[in-house]
Order: structure tokens, then sequence, then C-alpha cells
């Protein structure tokens, strides 16, 4: 009866993981005149690059083991620093595409064990959020000039609990 106790009380205290979501990096400014690919996919400016650099020294100790990210410079830059300090694996890419955000969130939800970062947009982060707590935590697109947003859903079982912290520089007023 003790051996049966202690397997259930292991379950359900295994059965947890921390999703930590944050929106790209800061972007660079798009000259006139740029290319297309420059002016539809923008890298990091040097803040950017900064930031993703402070993102991977926040999340160092947090045992990230799937990274996710849309398949943008911008977005992918934002995690490689952090995907180069766990050896270079795999960073995920998925569609935030309107008709693919149910596979994506499916897909978050069926990681049992180890934790994720997942990298969006001003204008995919509170959908991705609020879909996981199956409640508006984010009531909105986040603005433009904030990039300094750390969300963290921290699941129990198949309930997460919402926790909103910063990173990094402070983000503009």
């Amino acid at each position: 009866m003790r051996i049966l106790l202690l397997l259930v009380a292991l379950g359900l205290f295994s059965c947890g993981n921390t999703i930590y979501i944050v929106r790209h990096a800061e972007k660079a400014t798009v000259e006139a005149g740029a290319s297309q690919m420059m002016a539809t996919d923008p890298p990091l400016s040097d803040a950017g690059n900064v930031r993703a650099i402070q993102l991977r020294d926040k999340l160092k100790g947090k045992n990230i083991q799937y990274i996710f990210s849309t398949n943008t410079s911008r977005t992918v830059s934002t995690a490689q620093p952090l995907n180069e300090l766990r050896g270079n694996n795999r960073i995920e890419i998925y569609s935030s595409k309107k008709d693919s955000i149910d596979m994506f969130i499916n897909r978050l939800k069926s990681i049992k064990n180890g934790n994720v970062l997942v990298v969006g947009h001003s204008n995919t982060v509170d959908d991705i959020v609020n879909r996981l707590c199956q409640n508006t935590e984010i009531p909105a697109d986040l603005k433009d000039n904030e990039y300094d947003n750390l969300f963290i859903l921290k699941r129990k079982a198949n309930r997460y609990r919402f926790v909103k912290a910063k990173y990094g520089n402070k983000s503009p007023d």
C-alpha cells in the first residue's frame, strides 16, 4: 500500500515542466530601399543581440530541453545563444499562422518533462499564453516596443500557473 501511494505521489509531482515564452528581441531598422528579404525578415539590432544573450543568461540554469521558434531571422537569432549554450541542439520551427496554432499548442501540451523556450512575435505571444492557460492572461498583442517580457507557465498535471516576469534591459516607454 505504501509503495502504491509513493508511486502515485511521484507521478503527480513528476508530471510538470515550465514553458518560457518571449517575443523576439529588438529587430534592426529597415532602411528605405532595402531588399524585400530584409524588409520582411529583418535581423536583430545590436540591442537585440544583447537581449538574446541576456535571455541565455536568464535561462541558462533552467534545464531547457526544447526550443521553439518561428522561421524568421529575429526569432531564431533570439534563441540561438541559449541553443549554443546547450550544445547546438535543434531549434524546432513552428508556424504561427492561425490555422497551425492548434497543432503547436498540442505539441507544447504533449511535452511532459523538460522545460521549454518559445520565441514568438508581438501578435502571437498572447495567443500562445492564453490558449495554454485557457484563460486571458495577456489581454492583447504586445506593444511594438515591448521586448523585456518573460512569460512563465508552470505546468502541474494539465494546469498552468502564469507568472509575468522581466528580463534584460528595460524596454523603452
